[in-house]
């Protein structure tokens, strides 16, 4: 790797942490009182898949240890948010999938934070946004698959 690589590799993850942090905070600041952005991620995630998922599976879709996954279920279901279940078939797994109340606690919060992140990636223009999606899922599956 030439020294210009390593040095744009830096600025590269550089930008994408400093954003990463601005992100967090501003969309922390814009989610309902009492949700938190884990919270809200997890619920966004079962609202798109749209069935039941063990917390291993979750674990690992967002590269948690089960404890910090279990940790977060058992606070939204604590909250109304999802059903945990047993496993039918398995009496040593759980079953978790997202409440009526859950979905409108994740409707709402989405309401909340998609005029800060429309405003935020409007200074870009729709075709640069489209142009680097691609771009950082790639990285993204490059680093999940090094792991």
């Amino acid at each position: 790797m030439t020294k210009s690589i390593e040095t744009l590799s830096v600025s590269l993850f550089s930008e994408i942490l400093a954003l990463e942090q601005l992100l967090r905070s501003r969309i922390s600041k814009g989610l309902p009182k009492g949700m938190e952005l884990s919270h809200f991620s997890v619920l966004n995630h079962l609202a798109h898949v749209g069935g039941e998922r063990t917390p291993a599976q979750l674990a690992k879709t967002f590269n948690l240890t089960r404890g910090a996954m279990t940790n977060t279920l058992n606070k939204l279901e604590w909250a109304g948010y999802v059903h945990i279940r047993p496993d039918w078939d398995d009496a040593r797994r759980k079953q978790v999938v997202i409440s009526p109340s859950g979905r409108a606690a994740r409707d709402h919060a989405f309401a909340q934070i998609a005029p800060i992140l429309t405003a935020a990636t409007g200074v870009s223009g729709e075709d640069n946004i489209k142009g680097i999606l691609p771009i950082l899922r790639e990285l993204r599956l490059s680093l999940s698959s090094d792991v």
